[in-house]
């Protein structure tokens, strides 16, 4: 008999036990060494293929942490969107969205949709902090700059040495209509499609959090009609490459084309028409995280329904 032990990095992850029948020749010392060295490779795969099962694990529960909420229509205001994660070994992504139901009948639901810079597991450990704080400081803070101020504040007492932009949406319902404060930091502005298939950009700019001393960020009001919606949406979107030589970016007016054919269609469709069109563009290439969300309000009264849907 000849037990050898098949060495790991944190110590030995099993023994490798070779038997001879009774009478016969024992091991050689040129079969000793072949065997150590078998075992050395066989500790190492083993280690390994541990070492990959735990850090799957982990992966699946921070995605589950980080991976974005049911869209639904919440306060009569409709809500679609899309997330892809970047092609990668554990797929989870630095781009996110969540939304924050109001507390109370008549209050504002909060949106947030995000970039943080990088990816991967510190990606998606910040990502979910971020949305965690922002759940809490939307209870006690309306205001979107003081929001933002206090978010930053709280990233950079972190050891994190990561970023992030945002987009912040306050949405409430007011009679057929949609009230929207819209705030961008270091974010690609939101996209407010008319009914008339006009797509604008909304007028809000401001820094990113999490690298500055200091942000700033301005806020714009909007209204949206029965019918009209707003998009938010990460750079992976304009910024994927694809086309006949593959060096060509998505583009805003792309993506502005699409919204304006759309326009006035239920948001689940604008959502999956804009993904479709990336993912075309795109033909099997790598790309970037995309996340998307469209808000929308109803194209019928007062009580949020559109013609033959369900309350």
């Amino acid at each position: 008999m000849m037990v050898v032990s098949l060495p790991g990095g944190g110590g030995p992850v099993g023994a490798l036990v070779l038997l001879r029948a009774a009478g016969a020749e024992p091991f050689s010392e040129d079969e000793e060494t072949f065997a150590r060295v078998f075992a050395a490779r066989a500790g190492a795969a083993l280690d390994t293929a541990r070492l990959r099962t735990e850090h799957a694990a982990v992966a699946e529960l921070l995605t589950q942490d980080v991976l974005p909420p049911e869209l639904r229509r919440i306060d009569g205001v409709e809500y679609a969107g899309g997330h892809r994660a970047a092609h990668g070994e554990l797929e989870v992504g630095g781009d996110f969205f969540d939304i924050s139901p109001a507390a109370e009948d008549g209050g504002e639901t909060h949106v947030v949709l995000g970039d943080v810079c990088g990816k991967g597991l510190e990606a998606a450990v910040l990502t979910g902090k971020i949305r965690s704080t922002l759940r809490a400081l939307h209870l006690v803070e309306p205001d979107h700059r003081r929001l933002l101020r206090v978010l930053n504040s709280a990233l950079l007492s972190t050891r994190h040495s990561r970023f992030a932009t945002l987009v912040l949406a306050s949405v409430s319902r007011r009679g057929d209509t949609v009230a929207l404060r819209l705030t961008s930091a270091g974010h690609p502005p939101p996209l407010i499609v008319r009914l008339d298939g006009s797509v604008d950009a909304a007028p809000t700019h401001g820094t990113l959090v999490g690298a500055l001393p200091e942000v700033t960020a301005d806020t714009h009001r909007t209204t949206l009609r029965p019918g009209e919606a707003c998009l938010l949406y990460s750079d992976g979107v304009t910024e994927a490459r694809g086309g006949p030589l593959g060096t060509e970016q998505f583009g805003e007016e792309r993506l502005r084309a699409a919204l304006s054919e759309y326009a006035g269609k239920p948001p689940e469709a604008m959502a999956e028409r804009v993904q479709i069109l990336v993912a075309e563009w795109l033909g099997g290439r790598r790309h970037d995280d995309m996340a998307l969300m469209v808000i929308a309000a109803p194209r019928t009264g007062g009580d949020g329904r559109r013609p033959g849907a369900d309350r």
